[in-house]
């Protein structure tokens, strides 16, 4: 702004010089012209006077007192004097223009160049009396002659003239843009400047409120924004259609194992995997895609989806959910269901067998009682599964039909140490008791079949003559539940998943140790039911110890 007010008045100051001197110059020298004309008008008249006194004989002393031409043409155009030529070698001037104005009006004028332009010729014709004419003409240098002897004091005037408005022009211009530029555009209406940008530093300001309160509620978005992403657990990562990463939260990061944030380059820095790319194509291709990946020993799904604007593909959103839990439980629930179908198939398998054997009358009568005694046995055993079964589905699902209430504790595990009696007789496992009295707020059932689970595993896992202990007392403010055994113990590597359902360390005596499979499973999930915590201490063959704290 400052150059463009600089150059206008610059610009103006020029064109005002120029054009003064155009009409100054312009002015003096038509003054000096027409000076010069009435100069020879008046010494036409004179020498006209003469010319009526004294004749021709005028013309000899007249050389000596006129500086300018004089020449006496006759009617016809011819010649008769001429001060500066010989009459009598002139051509005949009839065709003059002031001569034919002066024979058609009484005085004519007129002005001829020569052939350099450096000079012009004025004429000036009067007729007198005997209709002879008299021509008066003087030289003067032209407008062009002029301006070349006058180039130079020109230019060093309208350099001077150059440099002083320049000099000006610079300093109003900075003394008019001063108080604009000074202006304080966060708080324009305490500038002090022209009245005429009142209206506008008015409209500044308003429009910095409006400004302000935006870029506020900005913040206060990409605060609540970032909160919300950065306490999320699932990663979050934003991207655009090249496929550079524009936004992320920290846990996009951990998840994908990232040392330092890659804003600005390629998602596929972070990870290139094929489902990985495969689903970032499918975002940027405008389909929602969602991949499973395999990370550090967990399983992540990540769900892509695409951004428009309008209709215009801008990037993707993608997010990673940690799935590990839900797809271990679906491989449990894989695993259950065949296991399910093996325990059921081999006891029905059997009662289906020994049933067609006597249905078909192929079975000797003395064999009949051991069949059908084959059959109970198997029943029962698919009774008992069954209601395991059942059992793990209602504690899963938390829909136990029984309230809880408090049970003394004490009571049930002695309950069922005398029903195990006759099976550790028959095992030769000594059972030692500490039992002190001691109550729970449960459910009586449950809390009988996780006690049996656990004495009947001490007995049945036991070594012929060995023991089992069992221990119930009031241990930070709750009951704690430790049954011991001197059995053939668990190895390390499986002790995390005995809790598994149907897992069985030695699967080679599963048959002949008898069981379901499941009672671990249902020892674990009611204490879960319960609120407490199972622990287990195990060394292979020297016994195992399984603690439930309530």
């Amino acid at each position: 702004m400052n150059k463009r007010i600089f150059r206008s008045i610059f610009i103006v100051a020029i064109i005002i010089l120029l054009a003064s001197l155009a009409v100054v110059f312009g002015v003096l020298y038509t003054h000096y012209s027409d000076s010069y004309l009435t100069q020879l008008k008046n010494e036409s008249l004179y020498i006209a006077q003469g010319i009526d006194k004294n004749g021709i004989d005028y013309f000899d002393n007249l050389s000596r007192n006129s500086s300018a031409r004089v020449t006496w043409i006759d009617a016809d155009g011819t010649v008769l004097y001429d001060s500066e030529a010989d009459a009598a070698t002139l051509e005949n001037h009839s065709q003059r223009e002031e001569v034919r104005e002066a024979l058609t009006s009484g005085n004519g004028e007129s002005t001829r160049y020569s052939n350099t332009l450096s000079e012009q010729t004025i004429y000036y014709a009067v007729r007198l009396d005997d209709n002879t004419v008299l021509r008066i003409s003087g030289s003067q240098h032209s407008v062009f002659s002029l301006l070349l002897k006058m180039v130079w004091p020109v230019l060093l005037v309208l350099a001077a003239a150059i440099f002083l408005s320049a000099l000006l022009a610079s300093r109003l211009s900075k003394n008019i843009i001063k108080p604009i530029n000074e202006i304080d555009l966060s708080n324009p209406e305490q500038a002090q400047t022209y009245d005429e940008l009142a209206p506008l530093l008015r409209r500044i300001a308003h429009q910095n409120k409006q400004i302000n309160l935006q870029m506020e509620q900005l913040r206060q978005k990409q605060q609540e924004f970032s909160t919300i992403t950065e306490n999320m657990q699932e990663g979050l990562l934003v991207i655009d259609r090249k496929t550079d990463l524009l936004s992320y939260n920290s846990s996009a990061m951990r998840i994908l194992g990232a040392d330092e944030a890659v804003q600005n380059k390629s998602v596929l820095m972070l990870n290139r995997s094929e489902s990985f790319r495969h689903a970032i194509d499918a975002a940027l291709t405008g389909r929602h895609d969602e991949q499973l990946l395999q990370l550090n020993d967990k399983i992540y799904r990540l769900i892509a989806n695409p951004v428009y604007s309008g209709d215009e593909l801008m990037g993707a959103v993608l997010v990673i959910l940690d799935v590990t839990e839900k797809e271990q439980l679906d491989e449990l629930r894989r695993q259950f269901t065949a296991n399910v179908s093996h325990e059921l198939k081999t006891p029905l398998t059997s009662i289906s067998g020994f049933a067609e054997i006597i249905k078909n009358g192929i079975a000797k009568q003395e064999d009949i009682p051991r069949f059908a005694q084959n059959i109970y046995d198997e029943s029962a055993r698919l009774i008992t599964l069954v209601n395991d079964i059942i059992r793990l589905s209602q504690l899963d699902e938390g829909s136990i039909p029984m309230e809880k209430e408090p049970v003394p504790l004490h009571r049930v595990v002695q309950d069922v140490l005398n029903r195990l009696q006759p099976a550790a007789q028959a095992k030769n496992v000594k059972i030692t008791a500490d039992i002190q009295s001691v109550s729970v707020f449960g459910v009586a059932q449950i809390l009988d079949e996780m006690v049996y689970n656990l004495c009947d595993n001490a007995i049945k896992y036991n070594v012929e003559g060995g023991s089992v202990s069992v221990e119930l007392k009031n241990v930070n403010g709750g009951a704690c539940l430790t049954v011991r055994d001197t059995g053939i113990g668990i190895p390390k590597s499986d002790q995390q998943r005995v809790f598994e359902r149907f897992y069985r360390v030695d699967k080679s005596h599963s048959k002949e140790i008898g069981g379901t499979g499941l009672g671990l499973s249902i020892v674990k999930h009611a204490a879960l039911f319960h609120g407490a915590t199972v622990t287990l201490e195990s060394e292979p063959g020297k016994g195992t110890t399984v603690r439930v704290q309530f």
